[in-house]
């Protein structure tokens, strides 16, 4: 099997997980139309999943990566034994740091009310990084299915309690014989807090099943490895910090940032979580492919023909990606149809910008697969000063645009960001670890499918037909996926007279 081949079925087998969850999120998304009335209700869900993966950065510290890196040069157990050791402690610390700061965290999110929200979340984020060093360690010996398992158990575990408490009980509450269940769930907004425990619960779960990869870690640190692990890992946590902030910035700040009155301004909150949500479909493809693509790479270092193999892979994934993106921007109308027929109109707003989003992601996508190149070359600073210029400008823009344009100063600040971003990874990188992209190609298959979706979008503002609109959008997709496929075969018959 070719090292390409391999790597796709890995991908397959690492996003069955992440494309179940964040096909059920998308799911769960849509129903939040249908147990609130009112997209201010969920303006707290938004912003505390804004703040959970900034926190995820800190509280794992790049160690993941940092494992991947030395477990081909240090005693494996040694290794795990240290990185083990010192997350557990780390993770009891800075919980209950976390804890103890509920208040003003609490105040600064505009959640006072609701603190209990916030103590959720450190229980997630515990639970979460507990099992990364885990799931590193599956990933690094080649077990994808014990992998997806484990993540699609607790997945399933999230969604069957949210499923229980807002779709099922909900309906017995007028019954004499179940009153009890007011006490479980008394009004409507209090039905946001089931998102957080199904998460908490399902995160437990996971950790369950994940229990075994801890049954020989020995409670000690070595001092020589783990200050040799610190050092590379520590430029990771500002690449972690800068590329979540590239992210979830728009969302953590909206709120703050925005020129209307608090109420206005929870709404929009509310439904530009929801706008963000549906540009999922290139998150899945991004997730899934680091994944795998991680020890992947680190593992074909070492062959003389690695650039080249880099190259291919960068051309697969972002025909993939643009497919996605393609499925995403023809068919947002079909979303926003969905809501109108629930009589939901008010979640409609920003939809026409989710296109945007997702043109991002693409970006993003491509940013991660070039960043093969300071982690290979240990210049991890590179990495970090990247982040940290697409910070600043996702940071700046968001604050400059969104008073002004709203959700569209939030989608022109995640498009430059990432745009630069890429730019200058792929700049830096051919300096240190040259590799052939082509990028005549690559900017062909993101052009085209740009091209695709605006003229989707000016047909159909000179027919305004539910049915024109779908059959314009097919006929684009299926073109393009034609076009897809050819490629894939033209690199075939290349490789194989190669």
């Amino acid at each position: 099997m070719s090292s390409v081949k391999q790597l796709a079925g890995q991908t397959l087998w690492y996003g069955v997980p992440t494309i179940a969850s964040r096909f059920l999120g998308y799911l769960m998304n849509l129903t939040l139309p249908l147990v609130f009335a009112q997209p201010a209700i969920t303006a707290d869900l938004t912003q505390l999943y804004a703040l959970i993966p900034f926190l995820n950065v800190l509280f794992t510290y790049g160690l993941e990566t940092a494992y991947f890196r030395f477990a081909q040069q240090t005693e494996p157990n040694k290794l795990y034994s240290t990185l083990s050791t010192s997350l557990f402690m780390s993770t009891l610390l800075l919980a209950l740091g976390l804890w103890l700061l509920t208040d003003p965290i609490a105040s600064f999110l505009k959640m006072s009310a609701h603190p209990e929200y916030l103590h959720w979340m450190i229980a997630i984020l515990a639970l979460d990084t507990i099992s990364a060093l885990a799931f590193a360690r599956l990933r690094l010996e080649n077990r994808p299915r014990r992998y997806a398992l484990a993540r699609l158990a607790g997945i399933f575990i999230n969604v069957v309690i949210v499923f229980l408490f807002l779709g099922i009980l909900p309906h017995y509450f007028q019954l004499d014989t179940l009153q009890w269940i007011r006490s479980v769930h008394p009004n409507e907004e209090s039905g946001i807090v089931y998102y957080l425990i199904g998460n908490a619960v399902g995160s437990g779960l996971t950790l369950l099943l994940l229990a075994k990869q801890y049954r020989d870690v020995s409670l000690r640190i070595d001092p020589i490895i783990w200050k040799k692990v610190i050092r590379y890992s520590l430029p990771l946590i500002i690449v972690g910090l800068g590329g979540i902030a590239n992210d979830m910035i728009s969302r953590l700040i909206y709120q703050q940032v925005v020129d209307l009155p608090a109420d206005q301004a929870r709404h929009e909150l509310g439904v530009f979580g929801n706008i963000i949500r549906l540009s999922i479909g290139i998150t899945i493809a991004i997730q899934a492919f680091r994944m795998a693509a991680e020890p992947f790479f680190f593992r074909e270092s070492n062959q003389s023909n690695a650039p080249q193999t880099y190259a291919r892979v960068m051309r697969f994934f972002v025909l993939t990606c643009c497919v996605l993106f393609l499925i995403i921007s023809l068919y947002i109308d079909v979303v926003g149809w969905f809501f109108e027929a629930i009589h939901r109109g008010e979640w409609t707003e920003g939809l026409q910008w989710v296109p945007l989003f997702a043109l991002g992601n693409i970006f993003l996508g491509i940013y991660y697969n070039l960043s093969v190149w300071y982690k290979l070359t240990d210049k991890n600073q590179w990495g970090a000063w990247i982040t940290v210029i697409g910070a600043a400008i996702t940071i700046g823009l968001n604050i400059w645009l969104i008073p002004e344009f709203h959700y569209l100063g939030a989608a022109i600040a995640t498009v430059s960001c990432y745009a630069t971003m890429m730019i200058l990874s792929y700049w830096s990188g051919q300096k240190f670890y040259p590799v052939p992209y082509n990028l005549k190609k690559l900017s062909m298959y993101i052009g085209s499918s740009v091209i695709l979706v605006l003229i989707h979008r000016y047909l159909i503002s000179q027919l305004h037909a539910a049915w024109f609109n779908l059959l314009v959008a097919t006929v684009f997709l299926g073109a393009f996926l034609l076009f897809a496929w050819k490629e894939f075969q033209l690199d075939r018959k290349a490789k194989a007279f190669n």
